[in-house]
């Protein structure tokens, strides 16, 4: 007998290891999906890509002088008319342009200005990446309940469909109870198969926000209800002063910044540039040669280009950046404050389900079980008991699942740390 036992062992446990094979890869925390999105998310990773065209335009306004020095020779053969009489000549020059309108300082003012900026917006697009995935993983761990309590359901209507069954055949029960129970049984499984649906659907979306590999459907772990105390942290007077240094709008100061130095450097730029130029060389026939030293200095006259195509163009990017840094920041005012009244309407009904709708549906349901089993109750009251219950529970999870992602909307639109 003990080789049956253990074969039927085996194939009791063969679910078990398929299941551990499949899925060998522990739940993910919130805290590592967040760290995962920071990391490897595609607009992350293009943002940092820009880094080095504005370090390399820093590096390039911190250099001592803007333009380059010249160097300059020359050689010259010359000969009389009779062919005895020839020498030659050379001449060795440099020349340094200086700029005379502080544009150095405009353009390394700009340069700093768009690091700035540049650093604001990935700051920016890692907060985008990972609201993203908080956001996914909070759907995932509401699915992973909604699963949990469809299971529940089906277990619950599969036991009284049964239990109505023997009863029926015992002659307890009507046909009709028998039918009302096996509708309910499997409107149960219907909805554990679309909580299933929804859960790979979750879990799919959670890994393309972490970019994961397409075959990696990953489970979390954690409580759907875990910040609801946290709630206290902020204010809304905290969350408006937020929002007006959240990294975008820091992001648009920054260029506005920049785009207010390179109008200054295009004005500058009217300031003619000064060429100094200084040269040695030799002249004559060798027996009267001749040693020379040249200063030279030419200063361009600015009497028809006075750079106003460059001056009008950089003017409207001061504009425009005022506009639009103006309009993301009212923009995010009004945003932070109808998310804020929308998070405490969601807190309380949360609340309200906690306090008193999920433990009156479950005790009604105890009750409702010892009544039908008492003969108080029909079995048409008790199921309708029973799905006010699981009906609880179920909005209890997409209320929680709603808050969080208001929750995470807020804190985002207020610059808040996630």
């Amino acid at each position: 007998m003990r080789f049956p036992i253990l074969a039927l062992a085996l194939v009791l446990a063969a679910p078990t290891i398929c299941a551990q094979s499949a899925n060998p890869t522990p739940p993910l925390s919130l805290a590592e999906a967040l760290r995962l999105a920071a990391q490897s998310n595609p607009s992350v990773r293009a943002r940092e890509a820009q880094l080095s065209t504005v370090e390399g335009s820093r590096r390039e306004a911190a250099a001592l002088l803007h333009n380059n020095p010249e160097l300059g020779a020359d050689l010259i053969r010359r000969r009389l008319d009779s062919p005895s009489a020839s020498w030659n000549e050379w001449g060795l020059g440099i020349a340094q342009p200086f700029e005379t309108g502080g544009q150095q300082a405009h353009r390394r003012d700009a340069a700093d200005a768009s690091m700035g900026a540049v650093r604001a917006e990935i700051d920016d697009a890692q907060r985008q990446a990972m609201a993203t995935a908080a956001s996914r993983f909070y759907a995932v761990l509401a699915a992973q309940q909604r699963l949990q309590i469809e299971r529940r359901g089906v277990e619950l209507f599969a036991s009284t469909a049964a239990a109505v069954d023997k009863r029926r055949a015992a002659g307890e029960d009507t046909r009709l109870d028998a039918n009302l129970a096996l509708v309910e049984a499997d409107r149960a499984r219907n909805a554990l198969d679309t909580a299933e649906d929804r859960l790979t659907e979750a879990r799919s979306e959670l890994a393309t926000a972490l970019q994961l590999p397409p075959s990696a459907l990953p489970e979390v772990s954690g409580e759907l209800g875990s910040t609801l105390t946290e709630a206290a942290r902020y204010d809304l007077p905290r969350l408006l002063e937020s929002a007006r240094s959240q990294p975008r709008i820091s992001a648009l100061s920054a260029r506005e910044a920049a785009a207010r130095s390179r109008l200054e450097l295009e004005r500058a730029n009217r300031s003619p540039n000064i060429t100094v130029g200084l040269g040695v060389g030799q002249e004559g026939p060798s027996d009267v040669r001749e040693r020379l030293g040249v200063l030279t200095l030419s200063v361009p006259l600015p009497l028809f280009n006075r750079n106003e195509a460059a001056i009008g163009q950089a003017t409207s990017d001061v504009t425009q950046f005022e506009i639009e840094r103006a309009n993301v920041t009212r923009d995010s005012q009004a945003r932070v404050l109808q998310l804020w009244n929308r998070l405490a309407s969601q807190r309380a009904r949360v609340q309200r389900l906690e306090r008193s709708m999920v433990p009156i549906a479950e005790a009604s349901q105890a009750l409702a079980e010892r009544s039908r089993q008492a003969g108080q109750i029909g079995l048409l009251d008790q199921l309708i008991v029973s799905r006010q219950a699981l009906d609880a529970e179920r909005e209890l999870n997409d209320a929680l699942a709603d808050y969080q992602r208001t929750r995470i909307e807020l804190e985002l639109a207020a610059g808040w740390p996630l």
